[in-house]
């Protein structure tokens, strides 16, 4: 397509505009691709859960047997 002499500057103006709205797409294209793949997807982090065992005291396997052999020793007394 070409310009005719008189309207040399109104054709250079739409040849001009139609670059800038090419520019103005592809600018506004990288920004939408560029924050849509800037987190990408991970996965979340999970602390682990502290689980306390359950633990038993010593004098609890030392009480039972005590006990009895007072009981046998009162009941022996008798």
């Amino acid at each position: 397509m070409e310009c005719a002499a008189a309207s040399a500057q109104i054709c250079g103006t739409r040849k001009l505009e139609v670059i800038m709205k090419k520019i103005a797409l592809a600018a506004a294209l990288s920004v939408a691709a560029s924050t849509a793949f800037a987190g990408g997807v991970a996965e979340p982090v999970m602390e682990p859960e502290v689980v306390k065992a359950a633990t038993s005291s010593s004098s609890a396997g030392i009480l039972v047997p005590l006990l009895l052999l007072v009981i046998v020793a009162a009941v022996a007394s008798n």
